[in-house]
């Protein structure tokens, strides 16, 4: 829980503040069955309808200040719980995002989501309850008990007697409920986890009716939680029963003991009925310690999950350098291999290339070979487990991860498009890129002509995942984006999936013109996207079964001349 006070001792004011006015709020709720006593004693039994008016105008001065005390209370609760829940989320959120590829791998979506939603609130809502009542139920349970001596010593060892025995109930329930919470909360991952798939994938549920499906697969976790929370709320709901009859047993004793001592004249009627609204006092400030005491286990909880993905190491290290002097290359994969987290077998193994500035690379195969794991090795979103890449002749791991990334273009399988206008997504290629540059890249993009149709034009909104564009249209503002930098290395990683032949072709030629001439990776499951590459590089299982240029390969790799068979008839273009 170091983690939890690096944030909160932000607010020591509120730390101090909101006990200390819940303190004032117990002992002027102490007060109020001394008053009771005295209206029924001295008012009610002495004929004094004066006093009545005055103990009652005490009472509303009573109800009055301690409203006043729990709102102050409240307020400096809940600005250092929210506040510390904020700076938590904030820090929680910054550290997500500097996770590799790799790691964010290794801690899964879906627990990162569940820490920094429900893990936090889970921790800002035991912040708030111990500041509000961990200091103010012990005060009122002890409280009550001393008040009761100085009223009366027989009638008070009830309370002795009867504490103890609601602690038992109240903590033993308590011990044996905070495992199950445990459980409860990291199960919650697994139904996150489940919704988000659902979420992300609603699309390819439709399309494969698949809705009964998931359907079931969702009622299954949830049951599962459900059985949980079931259990836990079982053996809390013992709390309730066990202590009432308790304290109604406490109070039948302390109404029997009381109503002996009234008649010989121990004690008054009103000390009585203070007596047992002092008992009252009791049970509800256990009950409330207990439930605080459940948050804060909870709590706790969460804040060490929380602190398990702080405490990761984030982002990569730099390796000392390890310069080679006088090569032409541009990348080199020297017999690199790379196994995924978890990973059963390599996902690529052996690979091992080089390629020369300006030259474009072709990377083909079939689904699961291995394309984008190769590519994604070049700006190192993730490590070789075996071997180097090299770029201009050193070791990737050698180059700070920012340099390395501002000299590669990086256009994902995935076309995304983020909320905002087609200019505010075109600068994250380059962040002060003029409307020259712009436009520079949307004509290499082949996408100049569908955004001067739009209104705005480079103004024009864009809806979250770019909704309102087509696949192809997404396709080009991502290449677009790529090259608004001017990289020295393009990857295009089956970027032009869901483009028409006319405009790939259009594509590849705009890119060939670039004067800058970048070393481009084209990944694609066409061999006409890729025949006219410098290098063309087959994979299959995660190997490199075909090194060459289309007609080497056409004559050597039996791979690639399947693949292309099966697009073009007789292996010429239909």
């Amino acid at each position: 829980m170091k983690v939890f006070f690096r944030f909160f001792k932000h607010y020591p004011k509120e730390s101090i503040l909101a006990p200390l006015f819940k303190l004032l709020e117990a002992c002027f709720d102490l007060l109020v069955p001394l008053v009771v006593a005295t209206i029924i004693d001295k008012g009610i039994g002495g004929g004094d309808n004066g006093l009545i008016i005055r103990m009652t105008l005490v009472l509303v001065l009573l109800a009055v200040v301690g409203l006043s005390c729990a709102l102050c209370a409240q307020y400096f609760a809940a600005k250092a719980a929210i506040g510390t829940a904020s700076k938590l989320r904030h820090e929680l959120f910054a550290h997500m995002q500097s996770f590799t590829y790799a790691q964010t791998d290794k801690v899964g979506t879906s627990t990162m989501i569940t820490r920094i939603t429900s893990d936090v609130n889970q921790v800002q809502s035991g912040i708030n309850m111990t500041l509000r009542l961990f200091l103010r139920s012990p005060i009122i349970v002890l409280g009550a008990m001393v008040m009761a001596f100085t009223i009366n010593t027989k009638s008070a060892l009830i309370f002795a007697a009867a504490i103890p025995l609601l602690s038992a109930v109240v903590f033993g329930v308590m011990l044996g409920g905070i495992p199950l919470f445990k459980k409860v909360q990291s199960r919650l991952d697994r139904v996150t986890g489940v919704t988000r798939e659902n979420l992300a994938g609603v699309r390819v549920i439709r399309a494969f009716c698949k809705e009964e499906e998931e359907i079931r697969e969702f009622d299954k976790v949830n049951r599962e939680q459900t059985s949980l929370q079931n259990k836990a709320g079982i053996l809390s709901s013992l709390m309730n029963p066990l202590t009432y009859v308790i304290v109604n047993l406490a109070v039948i004793l302390l109404i029997r003991q009381g109503g002996y001592q009234v008649n010989v004249g121990d004690i008054t009627q009103g000390e009585l009925v203070a007596l047992v609204n002092y008992m009252g006092q009791i049970l509800v400030e256990l009950v409330k310690l207990a439930s605080t005491i459940f948050l804060v286990t909870k709590a706790v909880a969460c804040g060490n999950r929380i602190g398990a993905v702080l405490d990761m190491p984030a982002g990569t290290e730099i390796a000392k350098s390890n310069e080679t002097a006088g090569t032409n290359a541009a990348v080199v994969f020297d017999n690199v291999t790379l196994t995924y987290h978890k990973g059963s077998s390599p996902s690529l193994s052996d690979i091992d290339f080089s390629v020369s500035r300006g030259q474009t690379v072709g990377i083909i195969g079939g689904t699961g070979s291995g394309k984008s794991s190769l590519v994604n090795l070049i700006p190192r979103f993730y490590d070789a487990t075996e071997g180097r890449v090299l770029v201009d002749g050193r070791d990737v791991r050698a180059y700070d991860p920012e340099l390395l990334r501002a000299r590669v273009g990086v256009v994902p399988q995935k076309a995304e498009l983020f909320r905002g206008t087609i200019r505010s997504n075109l600068c994250w290629g380059k962040a002060n890129a003029t409307d020259k540059e712009l436009w520079t890249a949307l004509e290499l993009a082949q996408a100049a002509d569908f955004v001067r149709g739009k209104e705005g034009q480079l103004d024009a909104p864009v809806e979250q995942k770019g909704r309102n564009f087509s696949g192809g249209q997404k396709q080009r503002l991502t290449i677009a984006r790529a090259l608004v930098g001017n990289p020295e290395i393009l990857i295009l990683d089956d970027s032009a999936s869901a483009l028409d032949f006319v405009t790939d072709a259009r594509l590849r030629a705009a890119l060939k013109s670039l004067s800058h001439a970048p070393t481009t990776f084209i990944i694609s499951q066409r061999t006409s996207s890729i025949r006219h590459a410098d290098l063309i590089v087959v994979l299959e299982d995660g190997r490199a079964v075909g090194l060459g240029t289309h007609d080497e390969l056409i004559e050597t790799c039996d791979t690639y001349r399947e693949i292309h068979m099966s697009q073009f008839k007789g292996g010429e273009e239909a």
